[in-house]
């Protein structure tokens, strides 16, 4: 090979290298909210219901400040390489989906959109080309969010919240619904699609038993039946 060709390919090396760095370092920030967001969000579990509003407002100053990660990496990432860079922060994305989604969800009883998330997440339009929420990491949050209610549903019973398993059961049946209209091509999703399967039946067991005892309101588990 030429020396001039080798060397103009060393330069192209270390460029990525340098870049990826620059990448790497953004996405460690964007871990460390993700991991505290996840802290603070395991605390539903043993949180009464009175008090879930303060939890949830602990946990959307960390929500918010993604944008700041999202704007670092929309800086980095050059026009039209978001697929090659986006496997990097996938993962902590999906944890911000999860956050996002959860804490919409226990705020409103309503799932958050796509583009709610993003807007959440500051993820602006004129920067789809280098960073976006991906469709798939959008879905992978959602179901991250069923695994975690399906455990909520038993808890709040521990916790005397008898309404709290037929709200979930309502807002999860809606979702498990929703998927099943999806083409699911993402070998991923589709597994995962799968385990929704055995957080529905766990929170029906949850629902039958808070009704064979008779622990929630009658009208509450007249609905959920219904829907």
């Amino acid at each position: 090979m030429d020396p001039s060709d080798l060397e103009q390919l060393n330069v192209l090396l270390d460029g990525d290298s340098e870049l990826r760095e620059k990448i790497r370092d953004q996405v460690t920030e964007f871990d460390k909210k993700a991991r505290t967001m996840v802290g603070l969000l395991n605390r539903i579990h043993v949180t009464p219901s009175d008090a879930m509003p303060a939890l949830l407002d602990s946990v959307r100053p960390a929500l918010l400040s993604c944008r700041d990660v999202a704007e670092g990496l929309a800086d980095l990432i050059p026009p039209n390489q978001f697929w090659r860079w986006k496997d990097m922060w996938s993962n902590s994305l999906r944890t911000a989906v999860f956050a996002a989604v959860l804490v919409e969800y226990l705020t409103s009883r309503t799932l958050a959109s796509l583009s709610q998330v993003s807007d959440q997440l500051g993820l602006k339009e004129e920067w789809k080309d280098r960073i976006q929420l991906a469709v798939e990491d959008y879905l992978h949050g959602i179901i991250s969010v069923v695994n975690e209610l399906s455990r909520l549903a038993v808890n709040a019973v521990t916790l005397g919240n008898f309404e709290e398993p037929l709200k979930i059961s309502t807002f999860v049946k809606d979702v498990f619904v929703g998927f099943s209209m999806l083409n699911l091509k993402n070998d991923s999703l589709r597994r995962r699609f799968d385990s929704l399967k055995y957080d529905l039946k766990k929170i029906e067991e949850v629902v039958y038993d808070v009704s064979l005892r008779k622990l929630a309101p009658e009208g509450a588990v007249a609905t959920n039946t219904s829907s």
